[in-house]
């Protein structure tokens, strides 16, 4: 009996301990019931963060234009104006651009089933910021993510008081999970993905990044390579779920824009171009005019801020050349634009514009980057060529295998497209597998809306 007195005793004295330590940092200078080397990770941890982030804001503050400045700092802080946030809405956190398009199937599906549930979207970056209101504006609310520092995060958490934390891809920030996993907030990762870089330099931090992965809720992922990774990293097997990519839900933002009427064929798009890829696709369509004149370009660099130094590429190559931000959007019928270089220097058009095209050219795959999204061609029957580094895309084996693709090392980036010019009926053909291959795996959004509806039953 008296053992029994003990061990009740020691249990409420545990229960007060840890609700002491709820939403403190973990700190190597005090009691925690977590073990000394993960205390001491996360106070490291802090301090990096904390030291990268002050170096780094005021570059960050002064790049932004002063209407957008103190909005992006006050919210990064964790402070947002007003009561903007009723009951307790879902949380969905997209990094930039790529992440928002791909969550835009699901919101609509969550506010289609529950239309009074407020949605609160996330993003790191302006551009995503923009994206993000323009595709989600009318029925979500939209802000900066803030700092992953605990009071940032505190602070954002009794504005906000989300029902549950959607991460969207894979954005591990240890604080924002840790707090809200203490808070009984439940953390989802959807649309789950696990670079092999990525993988390497977490696998460096296994014990760290094994607990960070034991605090979210559910790992729904793109596919069993994605699942071995994290389970490898440390999550609980029984929290992952295979569901397939979010990308093969994504639609274009708009039908194909007027403008593009106004363009000849053929057409060649290369899109979400990185530096040094914008001068490899020019080298090869400088090479290609000499066979088809009237052969059209548009160029969609990734980043805003790269836009002036692509047309000072296209300029250098006395290539004649127009800004998409110049050009009307109603365009002259009588007659069509050739040998043409289109700069498409604004921000969430690119997935329609694609519709026009008969090549696209993937960028950020002949560099060591691991490509950007190839389905927005696919989703329009196009023909789709790829640099060597589409490892952000496993999928893409299958694409090459079933010859819905092509392969070229950047060097054979003018061979590649010169053969399909020469052959129209191949370029249908690519195009076509592509389009298959995209409704073949379709339908990752509902089955991440089944899980989503449990988890909001429970809440």
């Amino acid at each position: 009996m008296a053992k029994g007195k003990r061990q009740r005793a020691n249990g409420e004295r545990q229960k007060v301990n840890d609700e002491k330590l709820k939403g403190k940092v973990p700190s190597p200078f005090a009691f925690s019931p977590l073990p000394f080397a993960l205390s001491l990770f996360y106070w490291l941890y802090t301090v990096l963060y904390t030291a990268v982030l002050a170096f780094l804001l005021p570059f960050e503050y002064l790049k932004r234009s002063s209407e957008f400045r103190k909005r992006w700092l006050r919210e990064r802080l964790g402070l947002y104006s007003g009561n903007r946030f009723m009951g307790r809405p879902l949380w969905i956190h997209a990094v930039s651009v790529g992440e928002v398009i791909a969550s835009v199937p699901l919101i609509k599906k969550i506010k289609q089933r529950h239309p009074s549930l407020e949605i609160v979207i996330s993003t790191v970056t302006d551009t995503g910021q923009k994206v993000a209101m323009e595709r989600a504006g009318s029925y979500a609310g939209i802000i900066y993510v803030p700092f992953d520092l605990p009071f940032a995060i505190k602070r954002a958490m009794r504005h906000i008081r989300p029902s549950a934390l959607i991460i969207m891809e894979t954005e591990l920030w240890p604080h924002v999970i840790r707090i809200l996993k203490e808070s009984d907030v439940p953390v989802v990762v959807m649309n789950g993905r696990l670079s092999e870089r990525s993988y390497m330099r977490y696998k460096k931090l296994g014990f760290f990044i094994g607990k960070v992965l034991r605090n979210i809720s559910l790992l729904c992922v793109q596919d069993d390579i994605y699942a071995g990774r994290f389970r490898d990293l440390g999550a609980a097997p029984e929290r992952i779920k295979v569901i397939g990519s979010f990308k093969f839900d994504t639609r274009p933002s708009s039908d194909v824009p007027e403008w593009t009427e106004a363009l000849g064929s053929p057409v060649i798009i290369a899109g979400s171009t990185h530096e040094t890829e914008e001068e490899l696709v020019l080298e090869a369509y400088v090479r290609l005019k000499a066979y088809w004149p009237g052969l059209n370009l548009i160029i969609a660099p990734r980043h805003p801020g790269r836009f002036r130094t692509v047309e000072e590429l296209v300029k250098k190559k006395g290539l004649e050349y127009m800004k998409r931000s110049e050009l009307a959007v109603s365009p002259r019928r009588d007659s069509k634009a050739s040998g043409l270089v289109v700069i498409l220097d604004v921000i969430g058009e690119l997935s329609a514009v694609y519709g026009v095209a008969d090549i696209a050219v993937i960028g950020g795959s002949f560099i060591d980057h691991g490509g950007q999204n190839p389905l927005e061609p696919a989703f329009w029957g196009i023909a789709i060529v790829c640099g060597p580094h589409m490892e952000n895309f496993p999928f893409m084996d299958e694409f090459y295998a079933r010859r819905g693709a092509v392969r070229a090392e950047g060097p054979r980036l003018y061979n590649a497209l010169k053969d399909l010019l020469d052959s129209p009926e191949r370029i249908r053909s690519i195009g076509n597998i592509a389009k298959e291959l995209y409704e073949k795996n379709a339908g990752a959004t509902e089955r991440a809306m089944e899980l989503i509806e449990e988890i909001l039953a429970k809440g």
